[in-house]
């Protein structure tokens, strides 16, 4: 049975594929730590107004690196910024960078390797030597190629992560399609004269869902380090504003004198791509039809 014939049509007594998914990702604790602490942070950084305990971005030459009191739990900055709420804002830019650019790369990367899988031919050869080009680089320094290029600027830093994430998507949703359209049930939608189109989205793609999702949550792990590779040399979230990676830029040059300006971004950015790493291992042994 398939995953979307098992969706829509659910026969008595057995149980429906998403809440069996559910009740597998429960019995792993690492990947329920992992979505709690994803959860967490996107309510930071959703809530960082009404959370952060300070201005992010006000200074007070009074506050100069002070260590963590009752006042600044995490300590002042070179400038005498709160850390604290710095690292709550900083949330916005590595979670919006590791959403948006996932987006981007899904956005594009699905329907490409929705089309190369399924046309097959000329159209399947030249998109996938595109792809094998753009793989044969590596992530992280086309990324800064392309944020180059483009200008430093969140945005910008975005659109270019995105970009270099999109190849994985597009080789993994081609490698689900050829498996997928060669089942009996796309078969049999071909063989009652439903055009290709259709079956393409209506049959091919609900059944590649699940990979997809777990490279999603994976891919958006990768994005938060990109983000913060990009701001650290200066070409992702720009001063004032503040974000993880442009933190521990600033950081490095006091660590002795101030360790605790390095800690707590370095200390976000571990526990954030830790989070997403552990639910997309506990998605992946959830979503798996051959589990038991």
């Amino acid at each position: 049975m398939t995953f979307l014939a098992s969706t829509q049509a659910t026969p008595l007594g057995e149980e429906n594929p998403w809440a069996r998914a559910w009740r597998r990702l429960r019995r792993r604790k690492g990947a329920l730590i992992g979505l709690a602490v994803v959860v967490l942070f996107i309510l930071l950084a959703a809530l960082a107004p009404w959370v952060a305990p300070y201005d992010p971005t006000a200074t007070s030459w009074s506050l100069v690196r002070k260590p963590p009191s009752w006042a600044h739990w995490f300590g002042t900055d070179e400038v005498g910024r709160d850390v604290l709420s710095r690292v709550i804002w900083g949330a916005r830019a590595s979670l919006g960078a590791g959403l948006v650019s996932v987006g981007i790369a899904a956005g594009f990367g699905v329907p490409l390797g929705l089309l190369a899988g399924y046309a097959g031919g000329w159209i399947d050869a030249a998109l996938s030597r595109l792809v094998d080009a753009m793989l044969a680089i590596p992530f992280l320094i086309l990324a800064i190629a392309l944020a180059a290029f483009l200008g430093p600027s969140l945005g910008n830093a975005m659109i270019a992560i995105g970009v270099t994430a999109t190849p994985v998507f597009v080789r993994l949703t081609r490698g689900q399609t050829l498996a997928a359209k060669v089942e009996d049930y796309v078969e049999a939608a071909r063989a009652v004269g439903n055009p290709h189109w259709r079956i393409a989205l209506r049959h091919v793609l609900p059944n590649i869902v699940p990979p997809l999702l777990i490279q999603v949550s994976l891919a958006i792990a990768g994005a938060i380090i990109a983000e913060a590779a990009l701001s650290f040399l200066g070409l992702g979230q720009q001063p004032p504003a503040p974000s993880w990676g442009s933190m521990l830029n600033t950081a490095q040059r006091f660590i002795a004198q101030a360790p605790w300006m390095a800690i707590w971004p370095g200390a976000a950015i571990f526990a954030a791509v830790l989070s997403f790493n552990l639910l997309g291992d506990g998605l992946r042994d959830a979503l798996d039809p051959r589990h038991k």
